[in-house]
């Protein structure tokens, strides 16, 4: 492995990246605001359309909003690997497109070894991987494995009340073919994700490390919780008179960070609160606010929401409010490929470290051997403007994913 002096081309790189440093800009949160179907996801699925056209590679979208971009005819015991290209509200620019861009260099590196694929290759970018419009993560990897029912998908409405059918609709997507893939699944050899890293666990397992393999993703999941109370004048309305809302919020924002506390290795945190009118003199009449947790163990994740809930609950009883919680989603703690890792291990003498963020690979994982390769983040910092990769780094990233796939397409 080249760490120390990457063959892949750094001007590509940078000419690859500029290409993408004004679409989809937060200019209220800062950083980047991509979400699926939206005018910025639209122009960067343009923008792979063409980068892959311009390297002979067929292009396709599927029934679920995904793109791939074949090397050759598609065919069984492909080779996949890919990102996303949305993002959070207000993310950093590498994570998902730091995948999709690796990728695509990936395949010169391997023409300028003069590799020819034996095997299908693929670039993919899945739809909604964030979960930034509709609250469902990993939403075109779900579909198209049969990991969510598709008339659920359907009936997902945003913040403006669009639902999935018609923003599918608008973009020219048939929302009534969205749901499981069978075919393509099963045509999927190995799949492969690189990713920007989202902490500092490589750091800690080698200060030296570029490059890092993924073991396993921590079991994690999202709720919303809605508690109800009564819309009152803030100015006119005695302490005894309030029925407020925001006062169980509060309770959740508190026992979430409790747990962090009180229950080695977890996270949890209560990311958005939206209160109903949302009026600076108005007391609520509602409040929705939704609570993430992560764990190695699905009983310890599903304790922490318990222990939240019952937080919120208490607050609520005494401050005449009424509860519904409802999970968004919930994943089990997913290893990657046992194999599949140890082959890229001997390969590449890379640090092995677990994540505690979802990702496409983590869904694809229990249909095919899977496998993540993390890029070195010094900064830590990720769903954020600060997120941050060093070119050489990502240079290296692009070398490590093309010695993963020349060899896995002889």
């Amino acid at each position: 492995m080249r760490f120390g002096a990457p063959s892949a081309d750094g001007g590509r790189f940078a000419a690859a990246w500029s290409d993408l440093a004004g679409v989809g800009r937060d200019h209220l949160r800062g950083g980047y605001s991509r979400h699926v179907f939206d005018d910025a996801d639209m122009l960067l699925r343009q923008w792979f359309t063409e980068q892959a056209e311009r390297r002979g590679l067929l292009v396709e979208n599927d029934r679920n909003g995904n793109v791939w971009a074949w090397w050759g005819e598609p065919g069984t015991d492909a080779v996949v690997t890919g990102s996303h290209l949305d993002s959070v509200p207000g993310g950093g620019a590498f994570d998902g497109p730091l995948g999709v861009v690796s990728a695509l260099l990936a395949v010169d590196e391997l023409r300028l070894r003069g590799v020819t694929p034996a095997k299908p290759l693929a670039l993919a970018c899945f739809a909604e991987e964030e979960g930034g419009r509709f609250g469902l993560p990993c939403m075109g990897s779900r579909l198209l494995t049969g990991a969510v029912d598709a008339d659920q998908v359907r009936r997902l409405h945003d913040g403006d009340g669009t639902s999935v059918a018609d923003a599918a609709r608008r973009v020219g997507l048939d929302p009534t073919t969205l749901g499981p893939d069978p075919a393509r699944l099963a045509s999927i050899g190995a799949f492969v994700e690189l990713h920007v890293e989202q902490g500092r666990l490589l750091q800690s397992a080698d200060a030296s490390a570029v490059v890092g393999i993924g073991s396993e993703i921590l079991a994690h999941g999202r709720w919303r919780i809605t508690v109800k109370g009564q819309g009152n004048h803030a100015g006119t309305t005695r302490p005894a008179d309030r029925r407020d809302p925001m006062i169980p919020a509060a309770a959740a924002v508190f026992a979430a960070r409790r747990a962090i506390t009180e229950h080695d290795g977890a996270v949890a945190t209560i990311g958005r609160i939206t209160p109903i009118p949302g009026g600076t003199n108005v007391i609520a009449s509602a409040v929705q606010l939704w609570l993430d947790v992560r764990h190695e163990s699905a009983a310890v994740t599903a304790e922490i929401v318990d222990s939240v809930v019952g937080a919120v609950r208490d607050e609520a009883l005494a401050e005449g409010c009424t509860v519904m919680v409802q999970r968004e989603s919930m994943v089990d703690r997913v290893a990657f490929d046992t194999v599949l890792g140890l082959q890229l291990s001997e390969l590449l003498a890379a640090p092995v470290i677990p994540t505690g963020a979802g990702h496409d690979a983590g869904v694809f994982s229990a249909h095919v051997p899977t496998a993540m390769l993390f890029v070195r983040n010094p900064s830590g910092v990720s769903h954020a403007p600060d997120e941050y990769a060093d070119t050489a780094d990502c240079l290296a990233g692009v070398d490590a994913l093309a010695d993963v796939l020349e060899n896995l397409v002889r």
